[in-house]
């Protein structure tokens, strides 16, 4: 089987095509990406050359270019998306038409040729925020968007939910919690802090720090979208989580213990407009229905991803510095 994984060249992405290659031998992966900021092909070195695996740079509000990509595929698990939130506060437009109206192109392409699986990759944010009182996000709540990023993936979710209904489209929704893991992009918190950490530089933490966050191990979200695609049923929503409830300054100060780092490095910042206090995944809908369920230790896992990333500076800076662009773009363009 084909499948297409759209944003295959980011963080979850490229995690997400190595975890395919490897736990299912019987399947293609066409990665489609446009290599933004956000994206690279460093990820995927050590996949390559695997024959199971093809590279086409792409934009996913391109319709010609998505429907040649998308010949012979079976399923689309769509990834793509300005994922920034400080970003969509500086500028809303590029979310809006890579998580709206692209996701909009996909779902008309995906219909048009007549894929089996469509699987739209959400997030918590579209839920909005909780109080440290209420019980976690379930599948049934509205949807309260506090930033353009969130905005922007609640309506690409919702327009999943109408081509299924109005058209029959076999798709289905997954919202996840915070994911770590290695080949996360240096903007996101936990290689933020490494990164600087490791330099004796100041770790940026937003307000008070007591935001809380329900944090998964990448390789358990990836588990979760394969599941779903083989086992969960068009039309549906699905919760994933790590039910891993941390404050953003205890995650802070778990990863500046691992490195032998002092906490005097913790500088607070002016906090995010309509920064969201607490997300909090209920996810006994994907374990009852799909037999799903997180298997990463949070401690343990925390510490396999500090250890990556100390074992991949050159990634880290190569990402940083932009130094990998000027290969990719004498190969495929600079878009």
């Amino acid at each position: 089987m084909k499948i297409m994984v759209t944003g295959g060249a980011g963080f979850i992405g490229s995690n997400f095509i190595r975890y395919i290659l490897r736990q299912r031998p019987d399947w293609e992966v066409v990665n489609y990406d446009l290599l933004t900021y956000a994206g690279n092909l460093e990820s995927l070195r050590d996949v390559q050359d695997e024959p199971r695996y093809k590279f086409i740079r792409g934009d996913v509000a391109d319709a010609s270019s998505v429907e040649t990509a998308l010949q012979g595929c079976a399923g689309v698990f769509h990834l793509a998306a300005e994922s920034h939130v400080d970003r969509s506060i500086l500028d809303a437009a590029p979310f809006l038409r890579t998580n709206v109206l692209g996701t909009q192109v996909m779902l008309e392409i995906a219909q048009k040729v007549g894929v089996e699986r469509f699987v739209q990759v959400s997030t918590d944010e579209v839920y909005g925020s909780l109080s440290l009182d209420e019980p976690a996000f379930t599948e049934e709540l509205p949807l309260k968007p506090n930033s353009p990023y969130s905005a922007s993936k609640a309506s690409a979710d919702l327009l999943a939910r109408a081509y299924f209904k109005t058209f029959s489209l076999p798709a289905l929704v997954t919202r996840c919690s915070n994911n770590y893991g290695p080949y996360q992009f240096p903007e996101k918190l936990i290689p933020l802090l490494i990164r600087n950490a490791l330099a004796d530089k100041p770790i940026p933490v937003y307000g008070d720090g007591r935001q809380i966050r329900d944090w998964i191990f990448v390789d358990d979200h990836c588990d979760a979208l394969v599941t779903v695609f083989e086992k969960g049923h068009p039309g549906e929503i699905y919760n994933f989580g790590g039910q891993c409830e941390l404050m953003n300054i205890d995650l802070v100060k778990t990863v500046l213990k691992i490195l032998g780092k002092p906490e005097s490095l913790i500088k607070y910042v002016k906090d995010r407009p309509g920064h969201d206090r607490r997300y909090a995944m209920d996810i006994s809908k994907v374990c009852s229905q799909l037999d799903w369920r997180p298997k990463f230790i949070f401690t343990q896992a925390i510490a396999k991803t500090v250890q990556w990333y100390l074992e991949n500076l050159d990634w880290v800076e190569s990402v940083t510095s932009g130094a990998y662009r000027e290969y990719y773009q004498q190969q495929y363009g600079d878009r």
